[in-house]
Formats: structure tokens, sequence, C-alpha cells
């Protein structure tokens, strides 16, 4: 099993729609893949056409001593969710402990075995919940609009995941960065794109995320761009980043993001969605 999360720091750069698309497009190429949403806010479980949960059916079970109670997981249509409560707020409030940033790795390793990729969808801030992701994480993607304050965001983040590399997660073995929303026509998008490229090499990744209606239509009524157009831009530009995300399972950790039969069969069975 592979832990990804989807990260940046500052807003508004595609960070939700990426973990949603990305997670489809895996998802159809045959991964089993489950997404847990950690922003407070819970951008992607409204996306995704979900209510709000009760707070023992969301991800705030990821911070709580009792493991007895099955994982709180909705089954969408192409990958499951751990939806969001506004109740991880007030909750930050005593996970303050050193060891507080170590919750999600122990319960991805010991509730949620079965699945070949959990994506963690994060906050655009830094909170004891995104450290949780990047700990529990072997792969990050940091999604960057390539205009100038994401770009500050995004090498922000990037040396963040580099201090949780160091100091908590030698096991983090890749941050990547993703244009998206790139639009050929504005030259500041080639002039960003190629600055990041230069500074930071192999870390930037390949495929891009070109500007689509579809991506913003679907991404609002509980659907995947596959679910609404196929065929858009969108979904062509997430099957490709998903197939290097693939591609980067194979390279580092030995294995595609597909584990084995035996692994499906002890899969935690989803509540409905």
């Amino acid at each position: 099993m592979i832990t990804l999360t989807v990260c940046n720091h500052k807003g508004g750069t595609g960070k939700t729609t990426t973990s949603i698309n990305l997670s489809a497009a895996l998802a159809l190429s045959g991964s089993k893949v489950l997404v847990v949403d950690l922003d407070p806010q819970g951008f992607l479980t409204r996306m995704m056409g979900q209510s709000e949960p009760d707070v023992s059916a969301s991800s705030l079970v990821m911070f709580e001593q009792d493991l007895q109670s099955p994982p709180p997981i909705l089954r969408l249509s192409t990958f499951d969710l751990i939806p969001s409560s506004p109740a991880l707020s007030p909750a930050l409030r005593r996970l303050t402990k050193p060891t507080d940033v170590l919750w999600a790795k122990e319960y991805i390793h010991s509730q949620l075995t079965g699945y070949d990729v959990v994506i963690l969808d994060t906050a655009a801030a830094v909170t004891v919940y995104s450290l949780n992701a990047l700990v529990a994480s072997d792969l990050v993607i940091i999604p960057v609009l390539p205009e100038y304050q994401p770009v500050v965001g995004a090498e922000q983040t990037y040396q963040t995941i580099k201090m949780v590399q160091k100091s908590l997660n030698p096991g983090l073995t890749e941050a990547k960065f993703l244009f998206t929303m790139v639009d050929a026509r504005k030259r500041n998008h080639h002039a960003y794109r190629g600055y990041l490229r230069e500074k930071y090499g192999e870390d930037v990744m390949a495929g891009i995320v070109r500007t689509c209606t579809t991506l913003s239509v679907s991404s609002h009524d509980g659907r995947s761009v596959y679910d609404t157009n196929p065929h858009a831009r969108g979904a062509i530009d997430y099957a490709n980043i998903a197939e290097e995300v693939t591609t980067l399972f194979q390279d580092r950790f030995g294995h595609t993001a597909r584990s084995s039969e035996r692994d499906h069969e002890n899969q935690p069975t989803p509540v409905k969605g």
C-alpha cells in the first residue's frame, strides 16, 4: 500500500480537484483507492456530494485512541472516502503533543489495510493534520498554479516536506510539484514553469493539468471528470498524471499501485454512501 498526500500551504491551486481526479484515474486504472479528507472545512467531502457526517463517521476517528470501531468508509462511484467534519477544528486544541503527528500513520497501517493507494487531502495551512499526513506518506504531490503567490506557497510547502522528511519521516521519498490550471497563452505561466523546472529538476512532474471547464463543473456535483466527460482535457491530463504516479511507485517502491488479490480480501467493509 502506498500513502500519498496532496498538499499546498496556498489555497486555490487545484489541490482538492487533484485529489479527486487523480484518485478516480488511479481507480479506473485498476487500483483500489481510499481518499481521506483531513481538511476541517471539508471541501472534498462536499464536492463529492456528501453531507456533513457525524463526528464518529468522519476522519476525526483517526485521532482517537479507540480503534475498536470499523473505519467510517463511504463507497463512491470510483473510490472510497473517509469524509471530513468541522469537529476537526476544535479538536486541534488537544492535539498539541509532539507524538500527535503520528496518529494518521498508526491508523492507516493498522486500520486501512487492503487498499493499493490511500490519498490524504489536506487544508491550505500547516496544521497537525497536514503534518500527520506528511509523516504518514510515501509520496507528496504539491499542486501549483504557475503564478507568483502559488509558486511561493508551493516552495514553502516543499521546505516543510523536506523538514518532515529529515526529522519525522525518512521514508518520505518524493515531493513532486504538479502544475495545474496551466494556460499556454499566458507568458507568466511559461516563465514560472521554467523557473520551477530549472530550480527543482526531477522534483517537478513531467505532466501538467491544463485549464478545463469540465474540471470545475464536475467538481461541484459529486462526480469526477471521468463521470462527466472522460474525453475532456482534464480527464486526459489526470490520466497521464496517474500513469506518471504509478511509474514513480514502481521505480521507488518496487511495485505498482495495485496490490495482490489477497490484500483486497482484507479490505475493510465500507458503510453506505
